[in-house]
């Protein structure tokens, strides 16, 4: 596959290789590196003692509610911790699941792997903002003020746990072999800081714009750890379909838009 040179800066991602081709279609499965998935077990255990701080300082502040008079600065404080504390621990669930991603064929198992940190942040602030709204020693203007807050690190908590677009081993195999059909057998993409689809080839137009300063190059793997990259470059895959003979039904669509996001700076 002709794949020519570009004159931006090009930097390889190193480790997270997985194992042996032979091994994963054996299994039929996405299998991780040792190395990814001891990271991905060290992001979990911290995601968890993030969730455990975070739901404790959500108990202290249901004790301070049960103390008149109650010391509605002290209880924003308790918020705001457990709220940071929930949210450093659904990005590490996140980019552990990146690592080392759980299969779809149990679906239970499924959801719960990857919305884990949407449950956790409800059940970390949802009790709070009961009892808050049902304390009869606060007075209704600190019920509107902390409630408000309550409610608010509660949305935030439950929306930064949710992942919109869960990784599954499967996801992973079908696209890493559909890059392996179109580029001789070799797992390897590039990516941008900002973009939205990984690419076959460097000197793709749509990332070697004015706009690009660094092209990342790696595994499809890779490219979703890092950027949570699931697409393929339409453009990419056409070309690389011509050049290989293959179905050329693939069309580019004329409102197609360059893949890199916002300006970098």
């Amino acid at each position: 596959m002709e794949n020519k040179k570009t004159s931006k800066k090009i930097t390889r991602v190193e480790g997270g290789e997985t194992p042996s081709d032979s091994a994963a279609k054996e299994t039929k499965s996405f299998i991780p590196s040792d190395e990814n998935k001891a990271k991905a077990t060290t992001f979990r255990i911290i995601a968890v003692i993030s969730w455990i701080i975070a739901i404790g300082f959500e108990v202290v502040a249901i004790l301070l509610l049960r103390k008149p008079p109650i010391n509605t600065t002290w209880l924003i404080i308790l918020i705001a911790a457990a709220l940071i504390f929930a949210v450093v621990g659904s990005l590490l669930w996140k980019k552990s699941n990146r690592l080392d991603p759980a299969s779809e064929k149990d679906k239970v198992k499924f959801f719960i792997q990857n919305q884990l940190g949407a449950i956790i942040g409800v059940l970390a602030f949802l009790p709070l903002v009961i009892l808050i709204f049902t304390n009869k020693d606060l007075s209704g203007k600190q019920k509107g003020l902390v409630g408000t807050i309550a409610v608010i690190a509660l949305l935030i908590a439950g929306i930064v746990g949710v992942d919109f677009n869960p990784p599954s081993q499967e996801q992973y195999l079908e696209q890493t072999e559909k890059v392996k059909s179109l580029n001789d057998g070799v797992n390897h993409v590039y990516w941008t800081k900002y973009g939205k689809s990984y690419h076959l080839y460097q000197d793709c137009s749509y990332i070697n714009t004015a706009r690009t300063d660094e092209i990342f190059e790696g595994t499809v793997a890779q490219a979703r750890e890092l950027k949570n990259i699931t697409d393929l470059c339409d453009r990419c895959e056409k070309r690389a379909r011509k050049e290989k003979g293959l179905d050329e039904s693939l069309e580019e669509s004329p409102e197609e838009v360059l893949d890199e996001g916002p300006v970098e700076e």
